[in-house]
């Protein structure tokens, strides 16, 4: 119903997963954040296409994970590297591109570096580097990951992304999501939090020349709201837009989120 489509790419550096779903003529690639160091997208077309059903008539979505072998000390921006040659494999050009969290450290390389490949832009709930609150949370994950902590990661995730009332729900499905899938290792997952500690394109951010849309919110514990205004006082020409209320998970929350990206994409 939705033409989706599991792949796997050979890139010069190694294997990448990706999914695809949709029927429209434009192309929408779709950046995942730091989650996708403990699961790819492999295997989950089907799940993405019922999740974001809003958006098949209108695009092709696009969701890339970062390629399956990282190598310590990897960068978002050599992520974005990998995403660029991705793109380029499968003739994508000028898509309409949307990063959420370290997807959206990411997307800002990929605009800066190559501005071919982007015709418009959101970034959601990201930051241009890391800042304070960012720094705490992240090593934090790194140091329970390094235990072998997948419960901790998973419940002080929820904590710090989702309103009272969700966060408890979230609690619930979580533990248990934890006690049946965890991974195998956690090195990928640790390389890429790193990559997050040592992000840092604000002085690229001027560069960014596609139309750029700046989502947030105003409770966001993991990278906060004042991210979100830096990232608007220095991409020319950029929109901004704060969530009241929501944080680092708005984007599974504000049940306006998809149909403000969708009307952003096709203004």
């Amino acid at each position: 119903m939705f033409n989706t489509e599991n792949g796997c790419l050979k890139l010069s550096s190694g294997r990448m997963d990706y999914i695809k779903f949709g029927s429209g003529k434009k192309i929408m690639v779709m950046i995942p954040g730091l989650g996708d160091g403990l699961k790819t997208v492999r295997g989950m077309a089907w799940p993405f296409s019922v999740m974001y059903r809003q958006f098949s008539k209108d695009f092709t979505l696009f969701v890339f994970s970062r390629r399956r072998e990282l190598s310590p000390g990897m960068t978002t921006r050599d992520m974005a590297d990998d995403l660029n040659e991705a793109m380029e494999t499968l003739g994508l050009q000028e898509s309409y591109v949307l990063g959420v969290s370290q997807g959206g450290m990411i997307a800002q390389y990929l605009a800066a570096d190559h501005s071919d490949k982007v015709k418009k832009l959101i970034l959601t709930v990201t930051a241009a580097r890391a800042n304070d609150t960012m720094k705490e949370a992240v090593e934090g994950w790194i140091d329970m990951a390094g235990r072998g902590d997948y419960k901790g990661i998973m419940l002080d995730t929820a904590k710090r992304s989702y309103t009272e009332e969700k966060a408890s729900k979230a609690e619930q499905s979580f533990g248990l999501l934890a006690s049946l899938a965890k991974p195998r290792s956690f090195d990928r997952f640790i390389i890429q939090a790193r990559s997050c500690l040592t992000h840092d394109a604000f002085s690229l951010l001027p560069e960014i020349a596609a139309p750029t849309l700046i989502i947030g919110g105003t409770d966001d514990r993991i990278v906060t709201e004042e991210a979100s205004w830096e990232l608007a006082e220095n991409i020319p020409g950029s929109r901004l837009f704060v969530y009241q209320g929501l944080g680092h998970g708005l984007y599974e929350e504000a049940k306006d989120f998809q149909e403000r990206v969708r009307d952003f994409f096709l203004d």
